[in-house]
């Protein structure tokens, strides 16, 4: 729970406002916080009043997931934009974390601090994909990643226009979805994230994988198509560093794991069986020289039509053809395609030095092929042998196609600790949600921090929240160089006094009213604060607040006022000074 002259309470409970990347990464408890500050709102619960959810009731919980990825991708952008929440310095951030996890720790494990990835992302260059090749000196974002209120807040930000969110924020406004929206037990709900990466685990029917705006199925995992092979980056190439679940979490660096082992038992084995297909038939291998691509000019595709006179084409044109149909070159939707092509596309003999892919379906259907029969697999190996490629390397890569095992964190290495999980059950509305997370709060302390990450000053401290504004809001800072006080003032002032946070009690940070050009009083007041405590560190500051007008003075003979429509209250000692808190 919070303890206010506490070094890391203090440090937790700020971060639980902030919620950036490495703050995630090192306090895992921040992750399920933001589902339940998702859960907690109004707005998530008012899409199910939205037409497009009519009749979920009636629907599937597959269904309803294909529903809520439609209504997400219409109305979130993924947002790539690393400078969206300013830059801080990697000494800064070390220093401030060194005594709760070392750098050397932190650089093997966090994007921010070093990490690069395995093999693959030096290959493919995910660092440059990510905009993360121009933080490679001290120099880094603060990765934050967002409430629900902040991510529709977007559409006020020039160049977008709907709302958006990276990939932490997409992850747990899914989870909270899938509980709100879908009506999925949280039992059923599991949070991933990598080093560079964050996605779920849905536990229906054979399983649903969220990733960023998408989903995934089993039968997605293994199509072989460029979104399905984006998909799969995280989890073929990166260890897993945390898994959360409404039981608790396991951290792939802490000793200590809150999450139920059981619950994390049958986790483990329900995502190692939805990422592996133990029998290999046509269509997997066809989905396999989908992905693999440089592979496909060593077959060809035969196709019987108009006169009964069999016609002969290049694998790869016809796999080329996929891009604007929904037909498929590795199911029976495969002569849809072939008719799509023109005539003059074929030719009237089989194309030397190729296999056809009729004698690979022949073979298949009289021809078990299992990964875990060497026998079969010998098989196969000798049936695809050819001049083309070495076939000693096909096998192995198409066992990994075939089965990704995910580097999860090692439940043997833990020492499991009894949680009380967080019991949302018979939940129909926002406010229950707030009730029963505020009831739960002295006993999960996931729950505590909730209420700091829904922004709740009238149930969470403002200490923490303060820490937050003055010290990690760089944008409005940056925004405003060069500027006198008077003058920021001025800009401030003349922003709509609109927060994006409806309810009078909850408060958006400086950098959201910069960012989405908009805040009620009391969040300019405090935005002003954090201009002036950036430009003198010493500055003193004092908070007023009478009837609908509120007043920040900084320091001598300098005081601002702005209209307040915020009904939650200051705190009767404000303190502005956190150097003093204790360890």
């Amino acid at each position: 729970m919070y303890r206010q002259n506490d070094t890391r309470s203090l440090e937790r409970y700020s971060s639980a406002v902030t919620l950036s990347d490495m703050e995630v990464f090192i306090f895992p408890e921040l992750l399920y916080a933001l589902v339940l500050a998702n859960c907690m709102s109004p707005r998530l619960w008012n899409w199910n009043s939205d037409p497009w959810f009519a009749k979920n009731g009636t629907r599937s919980p597959a269904r309803r997931v294909q529903r809520l990825k439609q209504f997400i991708m219409d109305h979130f952008a993924f947002n790539l934009d690393l400078d969206t929440w300013g830059l801080t310095t990697k000494e800064t951030e070390i220093k401030r974390f060194c005594p709760f996890i070392s750098g050397e720790v932190l650089s093997r494990c966090n994007a921010l601090f070093g990490y690069e990835g395995d093999k693959y992302y030096f290959d493919s260059d995910i660092r440059k994909h990510f905009g993360l090749d121009k933080y490679t000196t001290n120099v880094i974002p603060y990765w934050k990643t967002e409430t629900i209120e902040a991510m529709e807040a977007f559409k006020h930000k020039p160049g977008y226009p709907t709302g958006a969110g990276e990939c932490v924020s997409l992850s747990t406004l899914y989870a909270a979805a899938a509980f709100v929206v879908i009506g999925l037990p949280l039992e059923d709900i599991f949070l991933m994230t990598t080093p560079l990466h964050s996605q779920n685990y849905l536990d229906i029917g054979s399983g649903i994988l969220t990733n960023n705006r998408r989903i995934v199925t089993k039968t997605m995992w293994f199509n072989g198509t460029e979104i399905s092979a984006k998909a799969r980056r995280a989890l073929e190439n990166e260890q897993v560093t945390i898994v959360s679940h409404h039981t608790g979490f396991v951290h792939a660096l802490y000793p200590e794991a809150t999450i139920d082992p059981d619950v994390y038992k049958r986790f483990s084995g329900r995502l190692t069986t939805f990422l592996s297909t133990g029998d290999i038939d046509f269509e997997i291998l066809a989905n396999f020289l989908r992905q693999h691509s440089k592979l496909q000019c060593c077959f060809q595709i035969s196709h019987t039509c108009c006169g009964n006179k069999p016609r002969y084409i290049e694998a790869e044109k016809v796999f080329a053809y996929e891009h604007s149909s929904k037909a498929r070159v590795s199911d029976h939707t495969r002569n849809a395609i072939l008719h799509e092509i023109e005539e003059d596309e074929f030719y009237t003999e089989p194309i030397a030095g190729r296999l056809l892919f009729s004698e690979l379906e022949d073979f298949f259907k009289m021809t078990r092929v299992s990964l875990d029969e060497p026998e079969t697999i010998e098989k196969l190996k000798h049936h695809l042998l050819h001049a083309c490629y070495n076939v000693d390397q096909i096998i192995p890569d198409l066992n990994n196609f075939c089965r990704t095992v995910p580097r999860l964190p090692k439940a043997g290495e833990k020492r499991f600790v009894e949680s009380v999980p967080v019991d949302l059950s018979g939940v129909q509305s926002a406010e229950e949600a707030q009730d029963k997370i505020a009831a739960l709060r002295d006993k999960n302390e996931t729950c505590d921090l909730a209420l700091a990450a829904f922004r709740d000053l009238s149930r969470s401290p403002w200490k923490s929240f303060l820490k937050a504004a003055l010290e990690r809001n760089p944008v409005v800072v940056a925004a405003m160089n060069g500027h006198s006080l008077e003058e920021c003032n001025k800009r401030l002032g003349a922003l709509p006094n609109d927060s994006i946070y409806n309810e009078p009690y909850r408060l958006a940070q400086p950098d959201e009213v910069w960012n989405f050009g908009r805040g009620d009083g009391l969040e300019k007041a405090i935005t002003m604060a954090a201009i002036a405590r950036a430009r003198e560190p010493d500055t003193q500051l004092v908070f007023d607040k009478q009837g609908d007008t509120v007043t920040v003075k900084c320091g001598e003979g300098k005081a601002f006022s702005y209209s307040n429509g915020k009904t939650v209250e200051l705190p009767l000692e404000q303190d502005t000074d956190f150097s003093a808190a204790s360890t």
